[in-house]
């Protein structure tokens, strides 16, 4: 176990390339999805808005 976590000597440069890939892969998930929710409540807002206006 303890040679797979030195990496034979490269730890220092697989391991935060692991993390930063990790990270990468999160962020091209997370932040979409993020701007999706934030998209479809803007909208809403706009709806009732718009609903409000029109039944004045």
């Amino acid at each position: 176990m303890s040679e797979f976590l030195t990496m034979g000597g490269y730890a220092l440069f697989v391991w935060p390339a692991y993390g930063i890939t990790a990270l990468a892969l999160t962020l091209t998930v997370a932040l979409p999805l993020r701007r999706h929710r934030q998209l479809i409540r803007e909208l809403r807002l706009m709806a009732v808005q718009r609903n409000r206006e029109t039944h004045k």
